[in-house]
């Protein structure tokens, strides 16, 4: 459509934030005359790095616009933009009150995501039940698009060329093996790999590869420095770089092992392979890794824990199923990188 302009609302998290890349790139590539402004955290701002016609509106959430009349400040900075579509693809209060103030203006198309809310309910029940798929987010975030008027399609995602990642002699690496990153801490705990089981799969895959650690944070850098310090070819990532760069270092990668967490949509956006491991939630619940095939999903055993799912989000504990990721084998994961890699 000419001259259109959409106003994107996704506020957090980053995970959620990463999986809009694949369809604004898309959008951009069925309407390359469409503005796009991502109305989001500032330091989100690197994840769309590469994308042309996307400006940004980053709200301070914590001051200025915390309460409803500052809410309504970001709405007139909004409006005065001129836009011609609103798509909110978070749902949550702040957005649904920004909803409200768009209203009467009626020449303004609004569409929100479905965030299918009772059948996710229904899958993290506790109580055994039949898997059922649902709808995968990135199709959740299209069809708010299709609502508004531009149908898309993600069968032909263009991954752009990044630039060049200037910063990689700091990585100190002596060779030229393939590079994994790993991932190895989750926003909760019931969905992060054992920490002295990721042990074990460093140890065994730094002896072919170089490995790199991503993490956040005092705690995760310290951890992560014993591991680093124990081996030449492991590289202690966290704190060494702004978001940018640790993009464009994961857009570098052969392989990223992860939790249901940020760094696989990360990885993913620049079609890096992706195993991810899967504790108290579950890929059936649509939170997996843009493009990457089934087989990359390890899942914690169902038959030992015959509840799993039992979070969408991995923030709700379930008594008795505080191991359930020890059901996966070190080997397990070690079998399938060395698989991947050496295709």
């Amino acid at each position: 459509m000419l001259n259109s302009h959409i106003i994107v609302f996704r506020l957090s998290a980053m995970g959620d934030v990463a999986m809009c890349v694949p369809v604004i790139r898309a959008i951009l590539k069925t309407y390359p005359k469409t503005k796009i402004t991502m109305v989001t955290q500032r330091r989100f701002v690197p994840i769309f790095d590469g994308l042309k016609n996307v400006d940004f509106i980053t709200p301070d959430l914590k001051n200025k616009h915390k309460t409803p009349i500052g809410l309504y400040k970001l709405f007139s900075q909004i409006l005065r933009l001129r836009p011609t579509h609103i798509a909110d693809l978070h749902q949550v209060i702040r957005t649904k009150l920004l909803m409200v103030y768009f209203k009467r203006y009626f020449w303004i198309k609004q569409a929100k995501i479905d965030k299918g809310r009772a059948s996710k309910k229904r899958l993290t029940k506790k109580k055994i039940k039949t898997l059922i798929p649902l709808t995968p987010q990135i199709f959740r975030y299209a069809q708010v698009f299709e609502k508004l008027g531009f149908p898309i399609s993600l069968s032909n995602d263009e991954i752009p060329v990044m630039p060049m990642f200037s910063k990689f002699k700091e990585l100190n690496f002596e060779n030229h093996r393939k590079i994994i990153g790993i991932a190895p801490f989750a926003a909760h705990e019931s969905k992060q790999y054992p920490l002295d089981l990721m042990q074990k799969v460093v140890a065994n895959l730094q002896r072919e590869y170089n490995v790199v650690l991503f993490g956040f944070g005092d705690y995760e850098k310290n951890k992560l420095d014993i591991w680093a310090d124990a081996s030449k070819n492991v590289i202690n990532s966290v704190g060494m770089f702004e978001l940018g760069d640790e993009i464009q270092l994961i857009a570098l990668l052969n392989l990223m092992i992860s939790m249901d967490s940020a760094n696989g949509h990360l990885a993913s956006n620049y079609n890096v392979p992706v195993i991810t491991l899967w504790g108290s939630t579950h890929p059936c619940l649509g939170f997996t890794p843009f493009g990457q095939p089934k087989e990359n999903s390890i899942v914690s055993n169902r038959n030992r824990f015959p509840f799993i799912p039992t979070s969408v989000y991995g923030n709700k504990k379930v008594k008795g199923y505080e191991d359930v990721m020890r059901t996966i084998d070190p080997k397990l994961v070690i079998d399938l990188a060395y698989k991947i890699l050496n295709n």
